[in-house]
């Protein structure tokens, strides 16, 4: 579990949306060609791909804006283009994710884009199509002024470096500055040896080989190369280093010591655009109040999503709000949610391919058929929502001496069972509203009803879903535990 774990949820549910982020760097459009190889062309020695699909998306500092957009967060975009048929297909796409372009510069020189062919899971060959002249002085000027200019609306800016000449010495001096002047943080992704580039900036994110080439040092001799980065680390007054270790992880060099995240990955097939989706979201995370360790950690789950991907396909919010909520993975109190917090969460969830399942009651005093239905809701779908019964409404539904156990009580121990992802209070006779406004897959109802008698049944049927019915425990009630707890006590009064 990530430190942090509630203000995480709350960023990634809302919060990343009230955050603007500016990114300043080499602007690209990748192309991925994909299809099979099943024989070696008769004309020379080289695989012949059989075209199955193709798509292109942005690249370089757009990936990074991408998986700022991706998270929820307002990005802006400084870089140059061209005035080329591929800075619309660039521009198109970054308009759809509605990311900002006015920091855009069109150049004399054409729009970067890299083409990749794919067979299946592996690249074949990549086309670059780049001018290898330096921008004009006067497009320089510009692009510094624009970025300078957007500044001061951030609450973040990052550098993306790919060493295409976007990034000058003059620009990053007068960003880092204008940033500082301001406490905001400032992060860069760097493709030179020399850092004094990034001077003053919060943290710079090396991978072990810009690393190495930065400090002279081998990249297998890890301790030493990180002892040459904290000597970097003070020398040109970052905050902190983040160097990203591939399968190693994530080691954060901070002046009074270090912290190293283990790597989340579960199945790598593509480590493209990871140094990306790292960056963007430790600067959403920083923009947004979290703690360095929590951020690292953050951007570390990010990371091993997206190298799970072929391409560079950015994170979405909906993929971490999926991983970080397993029943088991979070405290109980972090599963107790509001109805509008609820229907987000059950947004993220369902765009991530999850099947809700809702099922409602008092659950006044647990007992194994509590459990038992709910474990049967749980074979009907990925995650479970439970309504729970306010108090006012069990008292108007069971009478006057109900519920036993207080709503917040209730609540917290529902949370607390492993098959239930996710409680809602409602403080209403029936769920009906709740579940016109979750619209679940799967609706469950314990005991002797008919499909037909089940509140909200029209509701899911009528969107495609279905509803079910479990048989109840026989002979366990919370009724039956009332009893027999006021029969013993009138038992030891008479004796």
């Amino acid at each position: 579990m990530l430190p942090e774990q509630r203000a995480v949820m709350d960023l990634l549910e809302d919060g990343f949306g009230r955050l603007k982020v500016l990114v300043v760097g080499d602007v690209m459009l990748d192309r991925y060609i994909f299809g099979e190889v099943d024989r070696i062309s008769p004309e020379a020695p080289v695989p012949v791909l059989r075209h199955a699909q193709r798509y292109a998306r942005p690249g370089g500092a757009a990936n990074v804006a991408m998986n700022l957009a991706g998270l929820g967060c307002q990005a802006f975009l400084c870089g140059f283009w061209g005035s080329d048929p591929d800075r619309q297909e660039l521009d198109a796409i970054l308009q759809t994710n509605h990311i900002d372009t006015l920091g855009m510069v069109t150049s004399t020189l054409p729009t970067i884009s890299k083409t990749r062919i794919v067979g299946r899971t592996q690249q074949l060959l990549r086309l670059d199509i780049e001018s290898r002249d330096a921008y004009p002085q006067i497009e320089c000027d510009h692009l510094r002024e624009r970025a300078v200019s957007l500044v001061s609306k951030m609450h973040a800016v990052i550098l993306s470096d790919y060493a295409k000449g976007a990034l000058t010495q003059p620009l990053c001096e007068a960003v880092i500055r204008a940033a500082r002047d301001l406490n905001i943080p400032i992060l860069a992704d760097p493709k030179t040896p020399d850092f004094s580039k990034y001077s003053g900036a919060t943290t710079v994110c090396p991978n072990l080989s810009e690393l190495s080439v930065a400090t002279g040092v081998p990249a297998h001799h890890t301790p030493e190369l990180l002892a040459a980065a904290r000597v970097l680390l003070l020398e040109h007054g970052f905050d902190f280093l983040t160097v990203t270790m591939s399968e190693k992880g994530i080691t954060v060099l901070q002046p009074e010591g270090s912290y190293h995240s283990p790597a989340r990955a579960r199945e790598v097939y593509d480590v493209s655009g990871a140094g990306d989706t790292v960056i963007a979201t430790l600067a959403a995370s920083l923009a947004g109040g979290l703690k360095i360790v929590t951020a690292v950690e953050l951007a570390n789950v990010a990371a091993g999503i997206v190298v799970g991907k072929v391409g560079t396909i950015p994170i979405t919010a909906n993929e971490l709000v999926t991983l970080m909520t397993p029943s088991t993975g979070v405290m109980s109190t972090d599963k107790i949610l509001d109805t509008e917090r609820l229907i987000h969460r059950v947004s993220e969830w369902r765009a991530s391919g999850e099947t809700i399942v809702f099922t409602n009651g008092c659950f006044d005093l647990l007992h194994v058929g509590h459990i038992t239905l709910l474990e049967d809701c749980r074979r009907f779908g990925s995650k479970l929502v439970l309504g729970l019964n306010a108090d006012a409404s069990v008292c108007r539904l069971k009478g006057p001496t109900r519920p036993i156990v207080g709503e917040r009580e209730r609540a917290r121990v529902m949370a607390a069972l492993a098959s239930v992802d996710a409680v809602v209070l409602f403080a209403e006779d029936t769920p009906l509203e709740l579940i016109q406004a979750l619209q679940p897959d799967v609706l469950v109802k314990g005991g002797d009803y008919t499909i037909d008698t089940v509140v909200g049944h029209e509701v899911v049927l009528a969107q495609g879903g279905r509803v079910e019915i479990v048989p109840t425990v026989e002979g366990f009630s919370t009724t039956n535990i009332v009893r027999k707890l006021t029969a013993s006590h009138a038992q030891e009064a008479i004796q």
